[in-house]
């Protein structure tokens, strides 16, 4: 058996090498590994691209919000948050907890003004949960603790003190459109915040739009009294969110609802799988024109080598011997492009992603640069998938080979 197969070897890959006397053989073939290659490599880079762009947006809209928010179905605010947020931190799978209050307002130094987002948070148990305050670029998170005469501290996004003109240690004025009312109409609320840290999280929605003080600040600029909007949980895996957040509302009993990071992001991360699939179906139609190269080399192949097919089969070989031959020859042809094909591609991913060499708009794409994740498993199934179709390009050749007459061939040779 194995001194068969060798021979089957020995032929296939001599027909490889071998100067034929009809050149456009040698062009097919050459193209058709230079088109495998090319269909490989697309789909490599490209699904190298989608895996960066998902893992950099999961990881990042991860880091900044919470796995599971617990919030009231009235939206009337959470009480004695703290004992709720203690007794809920026993439910399996939670890492940690913290209460949050998020409101809508504006934040403005001098003539400059930008509308944000303000989160009250427990500066302590906020970075347990999230990564944003982590990511402090100037100042220090301690600071969000003090008490300034006439002002409260408050961390900014590195985009968002840009366009206001502000550094660490400067003051700004956020207004509340929950104001006082009046006989007359509603007078916004304003309070004095001075900025005691810049966060830098990479995300430019998150650095231009979001700010953080502490809970009291937040209470005292909104007028509510020991209340928060949200308690945010961090679970062990966060695949697993929607399970552990039903155990969070039957826990936290009625008048309560849960969200999840997956139905928070339920639409970015549909159209990354959605565009990951039509990647893969719309650039491995290269491999398939690099297979129907195949076919025509090895029909070609097979006109060509009709007289030594007819002198193996005279000499005792059998069909099968014939068709394993040819259909060996394709499959190399397809091999080697998928091998060529992968090198190219892990390594031009490598140096994207290592060099940066494709930069993006940041207040646009969210990132700087586009992001290249090649994961092996990719690339296994993308070999056997490109070796596959290879294959079967080869079966109707390597069929007709098997099939031909020696005695007809010799007759009139």
């Amino acid at each position: 058996m194995m001194a068969r197969m060798n021979f089957e070897f020995f032929v296939a890959f001599r027909y490889l090498r071998a100067k034929r006397r009809q050149a456009a053989i040698s062009i097919i073939t050459v193209i058709s590994v230079l088109g495998v290659m090319a269909g490989v490599c697309a789909l490599v880079i490209s699904l190298a691209v989608n895996n960066g762009f998902r893992e950099e947006l999961e990881s990042r809209l991860l880091g900044a919000t919470a796995n599971i928010n617990l919030v009231r179905t009235e939206n009337d605010g959470i009480r004695d948050f703290d004992q709720l947020s203690a007794r809920l931190a026993h439910v399996p799978h939670v890492v940690a907890t913290a209460p949050s209050l998020y409101e809508e307002l504006l934040i403005s130094k001098g003539s400059r003004a930008q509308g944000v987002v303000l989160k009250g948070v427990d500066p302590a148990q906020e970075v347990k949960v999230g990564t944003l305050l982590q990511h402090l670029r100037e100042g220090s998170l301690e600071d969000m603790s003090r008490t300034f005469p006439n002002a409260d501290p408050i961390i900014i996004g590195k985009e968002l003190a840009k366009s206001l003109g502000v550094y660490v240690g400067d003051t700004v004025m956020a207004t509340s459109p929950q104001g006082y009312l009046t006989p007359l109409e509603v007078v916004p609320k304003t309070r004095h915040f001075r900025v005691v840290g810049v966060f830098d999280s990479g995300f430019y929605d998150f650095d231009a739009t979001w700010a953080f003080t502490n809970i009291a600040a937040a209470q005292r600029l909104f007028d509510l009294a020991d209340v928060v909007s949200v308690i945010e949980f961090k679970v062990d895996d966060i695949y697993h969110a929607p399970e552990v957040a039903e155990q969070i509302r039957r826990a936290a009993g009625k008048g309560f609802d849960t969200t999840t990071w997956i139905e928070q992001n339920h639409s970015l991360f549909t159209a990354l799988r959605l565009e990951r699939l039509v990647t893969i179906l719309t650039i491995g139609l290269i491999v398939v024109v690099a297979a129907l190269n195949i076919f025509i080399a090895l029909v070609m192949m097979v006109m060509e080598k009709n007289r030594d097919i007819a002198m193996l089969m005279s000499m005792g070989a059998r069909q099968r011997q014939v068709w394993a031959i040819f259909t060996i020859h394709g499959v190399a042809i397809g091999g080697f492009g998928t091998i060529l094909g992968l090198i190219l591609g892990y390594g031009v991913s490598w140096l994207g992603n290592a060099y940066k060499l494709i930069p993006l708009q940041a207040d646009v794409y969210a990132l700087s640069s586009v992001p290249f994740h090649a994961h092996p498993l990719d690339g296994v199934w993308i070999a056997i998938a490109a070796i596959t179709i290879s294959f079967l390009a080869t079966l109707y050749p390597s069929l007709a080979a098997a099939r031909l007459n020696p005695v007809e061939i010799l007759r009139y040779e």
